[in-house]
């Protein structure tokens, strides 16, 4: 099997001001800002989060075009969404680093999007996007990334004392999803629990443990 470990995981916002308002009280700092995805007309807030992770606060970058060409990561155009994130900033996707992306897509046993690919100056990376900007299994599946030869780019984010914990998911058929989980080899990197359908991370921070849902 590929080498699969948690890479980031995305917690979206209406803005990035309201993320970051709502993310200082709740775990006692400032993510920092981080860059602009043009392909996706979105941009983010990044920090480190423990084990060459990161924490990613995304939202629509009101200064990008209105219409990227295609449907917006992590449902971020869906209204459903889009009205949660006016209440609260919402996690609402964990991405997996891979080694091998091509042969996590072939033991797939659902469909996990098209292949992108991404550059930002000297690095590049695959993502798995679907291109109606869902998320598999409504975001109980994780996205996968291959990134380019190099430093995993959470070596050049702050280190602000937010590590992640652990990832939970909730099912109503939780041997379902483990097994889903189990043939993308990822069954080692989440919790999963019998419930409404429903992802958190919880988290170790300042103001000791935080669960963001």
């Amino acid at each position: 099997m590929p080498n699969n470990k948690i890479d980031h995981f995305a917690i979206g916002a209406d803005t990035l001001e309201q993320g970051i308002s709502a993310l200082k009280t709740t775990l006692g700092v400032d993510v920092p800002r981080g860059g602009k995805h043009d392909a996706m007309s979105t941009h983010n807030c990044v920090m480190q989060s423990g084990n060459e992770s990161f924490f990613e606060l995304i939202a629509i970058d009101p200064d990008a075009p209105a219409d990227p060409g295609r449907a917006r990561w992590f449902t971020l155009d869906d209204p459903k969404t889009q009205a949660r994130l006016l209440e609260r900033p919402r996690a609402l996707c964990w991405v997996v680093g891979t080694d091998d992306l091509d042969a996590v897509i072939a033991a797939s046993p659902i469909e996990l999007g098209e292949v992108v690919l991404f550059t930002r100056g000297d690095r590049s990376w695959r993502l798995t996007v679907p291109k109606d900007g869902s998320l598999p299994m409504q975001g109980l599946l994780p996205a996968f990334i291959e990134w380019s030869p190099g430093p995993h780019p959470s070596t050049g984010q702050q280190d602000l004392g937010v590590t992640l914990e652990t990832v939970h998911l909730h099912h109503s058929d939780p041997e379902t999803l483990s097994k889903m989980l189990v043939a993308l080899g990822v069954d080692h990197l989440a919790q999963v629990h019998e419930g409404d359908v429903a992802l958190s991370f919880e988290l170790n921070t300042l103001n000791g443990s935080v669960t963001l849902d």
